[in-house]
């Protein structure tokens, strides 16, 4: 292995913290941290195709209540391309079906020597929870709709990657931000970095009170399109909503999905991403999701980027990483 390889070095001295439980609590210094080392990462690992193994002995446990395919895998993915062991966890199958609390689950999991937690939980503020109640680093992949900061950070990592900066940009998040954990996370994230926010969807999903945080809201797609650099399209979570926000399906898709013709209508250089699972037609059609202008598949290798930076900072918060090999 080369030695520019080794050269990622100690987590830097500005970055002191065993957690990561959203982007809200971040500075901007220990995002541009997270997203340099994410950088470093995709760059050593041969764009996170190769083994780095400076976790050689590292335990990272995945415990998620909630389905999950890309963001699982991915965690689970991006520790062992450090070296790191993984233990998966199913809550279908665990003591907790039996009576055993969630606290006493975690705790039973810690003991077993583990070094860090993946957790995902409908329930916003679990997080928090484990994070105030074990000794290992903690890390949320997502707690009800509260937030999701490592979606969030790779939609801001690709959109730097492809547009060489995040300051003074303008970035639309489109559809379902009433139910968006990915639209918390990227709203703290990229106005902390200098973008301009702007909140797009039916009414019913896109509250007013949202510009008490800084934002803009609008309800017609098609009146932005000409000041968008960034689109990113929001997954409709029906599996989150009591009542139907909006009639049909092809009347949500009439005005808020990214077409070829709304395509041709925006910035020429315009970037569409979508934190997936994307629902073709829905939030946007095929030759927009699979076009020059889409960088869906990057999301996913950056996302692996990311996560190895996240694993590699948190740790080495608890102290000083050896490499190995």
């Amino acid at each position: 292995m080369s030695t520019e390889v080794w050269d990622i070095g100690a987590v830097p001295a500005a970055w002191t913290r065993r957690h990561l439980l959203d982007l809200e609590s971040l500075s901007a210094e220990e995002l541009n941290i997270i997203l340099d080392t994410a950088t470093q990462f995709k760059e050593a690992t041969a764009g996170c195709t190769q083994k780095l193994p400076i976790l050689t002995g590292r335990t990272v446990a995945n415990l998620f209540f909630e389905n999950s395919t890309r963001t699982r895998t991915s965690f689970a993915l991006s520790a062992r391309r450090l070296g790191a062991d993984t233990i998966d966890f199913a809550a279908s199958t665990s003591s907790l079906s039996k009576g055993e609390t969630f606290i006493d689950t975690a705790k039973n999991i810690e003991a077993m020597g583990i070094d860090a937690v993946v957790v995902r939980h409908r329930t916003p503020g679990t997080a928090q929870l484990l994070a105030q109640n074990l000794d290992v680093s903690v890390i949320n992949a997502g707690d009800g709709p509260h937030e999701h900061p490592t979606q969030g950070l790779l939609d801001i990592l690709t959109i730097r990657q492809r547009l060489g900066r995040i300051a003074g940009l303008t970035v639309a998040l489109v559809g379902d931000i009433s139910h968006s954990r990915t639209a918390r996370s990227n709203i703290w994230g990229l106005q902390k970095l200098g973008a301009h926010v702007i909140l797009c969807g039916p009414s019913t999903l896109v509250s007013k009170r949202w510009e008490e945080f800084g934002v803009e809201v609008v309800y017609d797609l098609d009146k932005i399109l000409h000041r968008c650099d960034v689109l990113n399209l929001l997954r409709i979570q029906f599996e989150r909503q009591s009542t139907r926000p909006f009639p049909g399906i092809r009347e949500y898709a009439l005005l808020y999905a990214m077409t070829r013709e709304r395509l041709e209508r925006a910035k020429d250089n315009i970037l569409i991403l979508a934190p997936g699972p994307i629902n073709r037609g829905v939030e946007v059609t095929a030759d927009v999701a699979d076009g020059s202008h889409s960088a869906i598949l990057d999301q996913v290798t950056n996302g692996l980027a990311v996560r190895m930076a996240v694993l590699w900072l948190t740790l080495g918060a608890q102290g000083e990483l050896t490499a190995q090999g």
